[in-house]
Order: C-alpha cells, then sequence, then structure tokens
C-alpha cells in the first residue's frame, strides 16, 4: 500500500467566512466563499450532514469505507487491538476569513453520555499565518453569567472575559476539553483534533446561524454550558498550553499526548510505520519508503501515509500528524 496524495475536502456553505488562504497554501484554483476548512484524511462527517466532510478515495469509496474493510492495513495491528477501526484522528487546515465565534467543545464522558459519540473534542493548532486568538477565562464565572452573555449576545463580554493571545507562525496551541475559545480573522491554522464535529457555540451574531436552534448539541443551553470551563485559568496556565515557535520534533504540550500527536519536521527525519498524515509546509519536501520508493511532494500538499507503507523517512519542512499511541 503506498501513501496518497489527498486533494482539497471543504465542506460548502459553513457559517464563517474564508477559503481563500486555502487554495493560496495549496496553490489550487480558489475555493467557493464559505469553504474555510479542510478537513483531511477524514472519516469524520460534518455534524447531521453526512456524508459531507468525509475523505473520498480516488477509486469512489469513502476512507472510512476502506479502512472498514483492512484497519489492520491502514491503521496497524496494535492500533487496531486497542480502538478498533477507528482512526482516532481527524486533520483540518483552517481559514478564518473572519473571528471564529466563542465556542468550546465537550470532553468524552459528557459526548458518550448526552450525544451517543465517541469522543469529545480536544484540538489544536499549528499557526500558518499571524493573528489574535483567545483561549480560556481570565477569572471565574458562574452559569448564570454565562447564561445571560449567550442570551444577551454580547460578543464584547465574552471576548472581554477570555485572554488574549498574540499568535505567530510556529506557534501552537492545544485547546483542552471544555475550554472556551475564538480563533481571530486572518489566521491560517493546521489543527489535529478527536474525530467529532461538536461545538457548544455561544456566540452567533455576525454569522450565518442560528445559534438558538443550533448552538447546543440539540441539548439546551442549560445542559450544554455545563460542558464549558467556567473556571478561570491564570496568565501561566495559558502560556502553558502554547508551545512558541516550534523549530522541530514534538508540537505539542504533553497534555495532548492522550489525544493525538504532531511533529514539525525541518529536517530529514525517520518515522516508524503508522496511519500518518503529512502536511508539507514552504518548499517541496520528499517521502521516502523503507521499500526504497520515493515521493515528492509539494508544497502546501496533504499526503496519507498507510501502516502498510511501512517506516518512512520525510526530508524538508513538513507536519506529521498520528493518532495517539495504542
Amino acid at each position: 500500500m503506498e501513501p496518497i496524495l489527498l486533494p482539497s475536502n471543504q465542506p460548502p456553505s459553513r457559517f464563517y467566512q474564508g477559503g481563500t488562504r486555502i487554495s493560496e497554501f495549496r496553490a489550487e484554483t480558489p475555493s467557493p466563499p464559505n469553504t474555510p476548512e479542510d478537513w483531511v484524511a477524514s472519516t469524520t462527517s460534518v455534524r447531521g450532514d453526512s456524508p459531507v466532510g468525509m475523505t473520498r478515495l480516488a477509486d469512489g469509496r469513502l476512507l472510512a469505507e476502506a479502512i472498514s474493510a483492512d484497519p489492520s492495513a491502514w491503521l496497524g495491528p496494535s492500533h487496531v487491538d486497542k480502538y478498533s477501526e477507528d482512526t482516532m484522528l481527524l486533520v483540518k487546515l483552517l481559514d478564518a476569513g473572519q473571528r471564529l465565534p466563542v465556542h468550546a467543545h465537550p470532553d468524552g464522558e459528557f459526548a458518550s453520555r448526552h450525544v451517543s459519540a465517541a469522543h469529545g473534542k480536544a484540538e489544536a493548532w499549528y499557526i500558518l499565518s499571524p493573528g489574535t486568538v483567545h483561549l480560556a477565562l481570565t477569572r471565574s464565572v458562574s452559569l448564570d453569567e454565562l447564561q445571560a452573555l449567550v442570551t444577551t449576545q454580547d460578543s464584547a463580554g465574552m471576548l472581554g472575559l477570555m485572554h488574549e493571545i498574540p499568535v505567530e507562525a510556529g506557534d501552537c496551541v492545544f485547546v483542552p476539553h471544555g475550554v472556551l475559545h475564538s480563533i481571530g480573522a486572518g489566521i491560517l491554522l493546521a489543527e489535529v483534533q478527536e474525530p467529532e464535529d461538536l461545538s457548544i457555540l455561544l456566540e452567533w451574531k455576525g454569522f450565518d446561524l442560528d445559534g438558538q436552534k443550533d448552538g447546543h448539541l440539540g441539548l439546551g443551553f442549560d445542559l450544554a454550558l455545563s460542558a464549558v470551563e467556567v473556571q478561570g485559568r491564570t496568565d501561566a496556565e495559558v502560556e502553558a498550553l502554547v508551545r512558541r515557535r516550534v523549530s522541530d520534533g514534538g508540537a505539542l504540550p504533553k497534555e495532548a499526548d492522550a489525544y493525538f500527536r504532531l511533529d514539525r519536521i525541518t529536517h530529514r527525519r525517520e518515522f516508524p510505520a503508522g496511519f500518518s498524515i503529512v502536511i508539507v509546509l514552504g518548499d517541496d519536501a520528499q517521502l521516502t519508503l523503507a521499500s526504497g520508493a520515493v515521493h515528492a511532494l509539494a508544497a502546501g500538499s496533504t499526503t496519507l501515509v498507510p501502516f502498510e507503507a511501512g517506516s518512512f523517512w520525510i526530508d524538508g519542512s513538513a507536519l506529521l500528524a498520528r493518532p495517539p499511541l495504542p
């Protein structure tokens, strides 16, 4: 089984603007408006709209179908022993054509109990273009205070309660379950996350979104907001979620290891066999398999490396996303 070059996979008609920077990054024809996310090697669908968001292979099969037919070849026996045919990973490119709404994602226990989902949604961002993000509360709040901000759609009030963090290309940010966050306009990033589409949207004013209907996972805000972290975090606690100008090696705080792995590659490195996604940054890169096969990877390309392809080397500037260790 050989590595698979993946074209862009941008679900249409999302509720926020963006997509142009993804097309520029990939050197592709400009995408339509409101296509701000590229779901890479995705076995996950847009919530309530399957199979939108799922990767389809050149032979017409969904990637999820191909994996289900031969999970060990795609994921490896150790992974299958622990996680079955679940990839445990979703990778995206995200272009914030406007600031994203303030939102949070539930943990696995809440997601399983209340929406029958297999995972929560922790996520992490590798910043590709600079900007500002908002992350976590600066002080503790009551659920009543949070509910009031949602009811009045007080965007300034929400943002005023959160840490404002400038980010540069090469920075990484880990977003734990429940932590409120908002990605600022103009940022392009690569995201690794648990493979679910689960968002609790506290803000929807100014977005193509009916938050009263779609902002609470169908649970009502009284229950949905109980999944949101209401404890404040200090500057030091928030900065611990950020790694600045990652140059090489593991890009994320250790806390992220339970959910996914992300490596920054700047020189030739070897990796063991395993389900892996390569995103090429800057100039072209080269992927060499243990078999001796060599694959030239263009700047901006995304490539899926199945377990059966064996161990491999990457030479060039790239990101490598992988599931958690089994």
